[in-house]
């Protein structure tokens, strides 16, 4: 039986807590300026590292108590879950490998979860950490944050209300050259993990950014994936993971249409690429094109017709985009914003259930544990497809 401390009505903060970000990594200080944008979030407790010396030091630096400065996750879940104070939410940003049992202990303590993605680090613990989702009636939100940018809003309201037609193909790449040299031989913190089977998971950049590629081609387009064909390759010398995958894709068929076709590249070794994240979705009657480095528009071709930008703000923005517009049209918007947004649905959605019996609102989008698992299946699918030759393979 999962317990479940009883959290008091009200808009006050939300007390929240942080497994993993301390000295030395990246995300967790993006996870932090996120939940502090809106003044949703009091980050009141940490386990900052998996080891606690650095974890306490790291707490330390954050201005966390003493008390609540704790050297594992486990014993902050048992400890919080005691407190009559305790964080209501935890934001977990470790190594994939650390998602799944740090994700069972705070469920298991009654605790809402805010999780970095992939998901997990292998698809049998990610099903697992699903079961436990539905079973714990808590709250899971799993951080694929360009789902939060307005303009894919935009982009999947207007592919959902049919300004598109029948969609017949999906692009999305995601490349970058980070890893073009050895960056796991030369000290780099983020490389060593991110190319450690044992950490990472089976994908390297399939896991890494290929997991983004999808789920934003799955939000946008609304189609469901009915099997990938896989080209996975590890460029780097001695590189145990992928570092380039082309990836195509057969939709499943909705009504009378045809299936719709896709494809995903993803990669971390195409030099004066930095984080070059891009969607183009078709249809019978138009198409769209966004990109990630230019976040703030996007291309919309009605067939027959002159292309025409759309802006986040302006003329044409439809009400999806401007709920999560912050900044006047112009201003850059974009990577830590999207970051905010999704706390921010998180945080709308954590007060509606600090009411017994209370409902989180319609119009509250995030990405979900079931998204998670579809994102690892992927992972995975493009692993087996690859062994085999790049044969069509299901999830």
């Amino acid at each position: 039986m999962v317990s479940g401390k009883a959290i008091e009505a009200g808009s006050g903060p939300i007390r929240y807590g942080m497994v993993g970000g301390g000295q030395g990594a990246f995300i967790g200080g993006v996870h932090r300026i996120a939940a502090r944008i809106d003044g949703d979030y009091d980050l009141v407790a940490g386990a900052f590292s998996s080891d606690p010396a650095r974890a306490r030091a790291s707490g330390k630096e954050l201005g966390v108590a003493d008390d609540r400065n704790y050297g594992s996750f486990a014993d902050m879940a048992k400890a919080e879950a005691k407190r009559p104070d305790g964080i209501e939410v935890v934001s977990i940003v470790t190594p994939n490998n650390v998602h799944w049992p740090a994700a069972r202990a705070f469920l298991e303590a009654g605790i809402h979860v805010i999780c970095d993605k992939p998901l997990t680090s292998n698809l049998a613990d990610a099903k697992k950490l699903a079961a436990l989702v539905r079973e714990s009636g808590r709250l899971f939100v799993l951080t694929h944050n360009y789902t939060a940018y307005p303009m894919i809003r935009q982009a999947r309201e207007m592919v959902a209300s049919g300004k598109l037609g029948d969609i017949r193909m999906v692009q999305a790449e995601y490349p970058q050259d980070w890893l073009t040299e050895l960056a796991e031989k030369s000290g780099s913190k983020q490389a060593e993990w991110r190319t450690d089977p044992e950490r990472s998971g089976a994908g390297g950049a399939t896991g890494d950014i290929g997991t983004h590629a999808y789920n934003l081609a799955r939000f946008v387009s609304g189609l469901e994936l009915d099997a990938l064909a896989a080209d996975l390759s590890a460029f780097g010398e001695g590189r145990r993971v992928d570092d380039n995958a082309h990836v195509m894709l057969r939709f499943k068929a909705r009504g009378a249409s045809a299936p719709a076709r896709g494809m995903i590249w993803a990669s971390q070794v195409a030099p004066g690429n930095e984080n070059g994240l891009k969607l183009r979705v078709y249809g019978t009657r138009g198409g769209l094109e966004w990109k990630q480095e230019d976040p703030n528009y996007l291309w919309y071709t009605p067939f027959g017709q002159p292309k025409q930008l759309l802006t986040r703000g302006g003329a044409g923005s439809m009400p999806v985009a401007a709920r999560l517009t912050r900044v006047p049209p112009g201003h850059p918007e974009g990577y830590l914003e999207g970051f905010a947004n999704i706390y921010a649905e998180a945080a709308r959605a954590i007060r509606a259930l600090r009411v017994k019996g209370g409902k989180i609102p319609r119009d509250v989008v995030f990405p979900t544990v079931d998204d998670g698992v579809e994102g690892v299946a992927f992972v995975e699918a493009c692993v087996r497809s690859s062994n085999r030759n790049a044969a069509w393979t299901s999830l």
